[in-house]
């Protein structure tokens, strides 16, 4: 949805910005934090630090990290804006000085069209905590102080936007990203080695740039979205919107081996949709299963129909010796941002789960959603965990309990924030994982509002102390 400025329900409620930076010591907890809970759960968003130019659109406002920190049962808040080169050059100015998405590019600010906004979600690796954002490169912070140490480029060896969503391995500790842009070849995929050395990467040629907000890893593979919301100059110069769903063109899913050359990626084809987020994909027998959270339609503009834009989670299934592609929805509900324990990414795995949307015209969501595969995808089975009236929730984030068995893969905790919108009380909730129906182990009551946001991460007390 995109509006004016004097009217965008995205500046206003509890999407509206907060101006202040807060550090609180010392939260009021109802109920009780497990002791074993020890780290930092993170959540970005965008943050407008100035009142928006031209027509606003959610994904525009500059990163903010809301972060709670949990150690023996107790716990702390802070929030601090990501503070990119173009936050620093609009805070010196005092004003706005870029548009967003929806507009044209501003072709005449020597700092360039576009600004890096970092506000889209976080990722730990290899002793960095990164702030990412799918149009340039990620941003380096400190933790648990959340202090930007600057623009993170490996080395000066990443030679393209890196995705929102890079994927570590559980077992290898790799991690696998992606950009894309809006000139050839459109898009190019990484390797970076468990250490945090960028060791490769390859350009793939699409016929034209596209969108690709998300992808998936599989033990042997990564899996590429090239679906129909595309980029086309020629548009602009019809004083058209240069990004557009084109219905009439198919759904492409590239499979690539992990390591593999351009040469090696195979497409397979489905009807025209969208899917902003992958819940997981994996290996089986001769197929690689995908599942995400799909749409029939999207427009950034908002003016679509908005029924097409109501996610539903979906598989699809690529065979790779007979080239079939099987899709099904496999659940009822709306729902988005979806996740599973971090130790299966890329593998095989029993649970799910999710933010339940609700019939909005805004993205607000009412209930945490688990997801038990164990009778196959095909009988999906749904729990779900009632916010309650007028609360809504962001993304939901997995949490394992550290002396977990292997074959508990549900034994752990579901973090997320919540805010109540009759008492404008914003919390951290902490939910049993294998027992959602139940009460909630913990809620952490923050004085500070948190507004609704993207992505979230977890990350341990081990990893925070190793962050450099």
């Amino acid at each position: 949805m995109v509006t004016t400025t004097a009217t965008d329900p995205f500046l206003s409620g509890n999407f509206a910005p907060i101006p202040e930076e807060a550090t609180i010591e010392t939260l009021e907890v109802i109920g009780e934090i497990p002791t074993e809970l020890a780290g930092m759960f993170l959540r970005n968003g965008p943050n407008p630090q100035f009142p928006p130019i031209g027509n606003y659109h959610w994904f525009d406002g500059d990163g903010m990290i809301h972060g709670v920190h949990i150690q023996d049962g107790k716990a702390s808040y802070r929030n601090r804006y990501v503070q990119t080169k173009g936050y620093q050059t609009e805070k010196a100015a005092q004003k706005a000085i870029w548009t967003g998405i929806i507009e044209p590019p501003q072709m005449d600010i020597p700092e360039g069209p576009s600004k890096n906004t970092a506000n889209t979600a976080l990722v730990w690796h290899a002793g960095k905590f990164l702030a990412t954002w799918e149009g340039g490169e990620p941003h380096a912070l400190g933790l648990p102080e959340l202090n930007t140490f600057g623009n993170y480029t490996f080395g000066d060896r990443l030679q393209s936007p890196m995705t929102a969503h890079p994927k570590v391995d559980p077992k290898t500790g790799e991690m696998f990203f992606f950009g894309y842009s809006f000139g050839p070849p459109y898009l190019h995929y990484s390797v970076v080695s468990a250490a945090g050395e960028l060791l490769k990467t390859q350009p793939i040629a699409l016929s034209v740039g596209v969108m690709m907000h998300d992808f998936a890893i599989t033990e042997k593979y990564a899996v590429f979205m090239d679906l129909p919301l595309t980029f086309r100059p020629e548009r602009m110069a019809q004083g058209q919107p240069a990004m557009a769903f084109e219905a009439d063109s198919p759904s492409r899913f590239g499979i690539l081996p992990r390591y593999g050359e351009a040469s090696e990626i195979r497409w397979f084809e489905s009807p025209a949709c969208y899917a902003f987020h992958v819940l997981n994909a994996y290996e089986d027998g001769t197929e690689v299963v995908l599942i995400a959270c799909r749409m029939e339609a999207f427009d950034l503009t908002g003016t679509g129909d908005p029924m097409k834009a109501i996610p539903f989670l979906y598989e699809w299934r690529f065979d790779l010796e007979s080239g079939a592609v099987k899709e099904q929805q496999i659940a009822p509900y709306p729902c988005d941002f979806p996740q599973v324990n971090p130790a299966y990414l890329g593998y095989k795995m029993d649970y799910g789960y999710a933010a339940r949307m609700s019939f909005s015209p805004l993205p607000l969501f009412d209930a945490v959603l688990k997801f038990d595969f164990r009778q196959g995808t095909g009988n999906t089975v749904v729990e779900s965990y009632e916010l309650g009236a007028n609360c809504y929730c962001s993304e939901t984030i997995f949490v394992p309990r550290p002396d977990a068995t292997a074959e508990a893969e549900d034994d752990g905790w579901l973090l997320n924030y919540v805010h109540d919108e009759s008492t404008n009380q914003s919390e951290l909730l902490i939910l049993s994982a294998q027992n959602l129906s139940g009460e909630a182990i913990a809620r952490v009551l923050i004085p500070q509002r948190v507004p609704y946001g993207f992505h979230a991460t977890w990350v341990n007390q081990d990893q925070i102390l190793s962050t450099t």
